[in-house]
């Protein structure tokens, strides 16, 4: 783990990925892959009993196993600690999260963006990647999402978004339409606002387009009865990729740690 000159962690990592979005990989092969990743040191940041708990894969995994109902946005999160809730944070709340903490840079996998998403139509993770002061390392807006008005929103609202190699976003777990962002990082600046995106491979990516169809509309019936849509969809694409879109997304979150334990961030 990265440590700042003041003796805090340099990033937090986001845990509605690892608390819903992995339904066929168990607290075991969660433990052994983060730990074969070289991402043991990493904390994970999520919310139990109305308090933000900063802590490490083991104690993750701790609150994981008690099945956690809740996932919290920025928008969300203070009426979750005042009510003493328990969830998973996401990349907006990690980012509140880092910024209340003085951490200078936040982790992630998919995040949201602009999209047909109840409550999300522009999701707080845009807004606190322009507000919050804090650098956000992740893989992509999620496919279902439109990902050119996502970046176009943040460019207009005087976001950097940059490619770790490249200077376009290609989708997420499916190969999508070319979007041109900032440019391409190829080391240096990482000042605030700044979106760091780093694409998983194309080949590696999911081909079969239909998976996504049917995954979103599993996502709307999910959301219509009341549920979260994001977790609706990845459980989709876990069941019907036979776990692959788990674990090609676990592989991504795990490689964003490695690069940002590697950074020097010096904000």
């Amino acid at each position: 783990m990265a440590i700042n000159k003041e003796g805090r962690p340099s990033f937090l990592v986001e845990s509605c990925l690892l608390a819903f979005g992995l339904p066929s990989v168990g607290e075991v092969e969660l433990a052994r892959e983060w730990e074969a990743a070289g991402s043991g040191d990493a904390l994970i940041c999520w919310l139990e009993d109305g308090e933000i708990v900063v802590g490490t894969i083991e104690r993750f995994l701790s609150f994981r196993s008690g099945a956690p109902r809740y996932k919290f946005s920025s928008d969300s999160l203070e009426r979750a600690l005042k009510d003493r809730l328990s969830g998973a944070l996401t990349a907006s709340a990690t980012m509140e999260a880092c910024r209340r903490f003085s951490v200078s840079c936040a982790v992630s996998c998919g995040i949201g963006g602009i999209g047909d998403v109840k409550g999300e139509e522009v999701c707080s993770d845009l807004s606190m990647i322009r507000d919050s002061g804090v650098v956000l390392i992740c893989t992509s807006p999620k496919d279902m999402l439109d990902i050119e008005a996502t970046v176009g929103w943040l460019l207009r609202e005087g976001v950097r978004v940059l490619g770790d190699g490249g200077d376009v976003c290609t989708g997420y777990v499916f190969n999508g339409r070319p979007v041109r962002l900032s440019g391409s990082w190829r080391g240096g600046d990482l000042r605030p606002p700044l979106l760091l995106l780093r694409g998983i491979a194309a080949d590696k990516r999911m081909q079969d387009e239909e998976i996504l169809k049917r995954a979103v509309c599993e996502a709307k019936e999910a959301e219509r009865r009341g549920g979260y849509f994001h977790p609706a969809a990845n459980a989709a694409l876990d069941r019907l990729s036979g776990g692959y879109s788990s674990r090609l997304q676990l592989a991504s979150l795990l490689d964003n740690i490695r690069f940002a334990a590697k950074l020097e961030l010096n904000l």
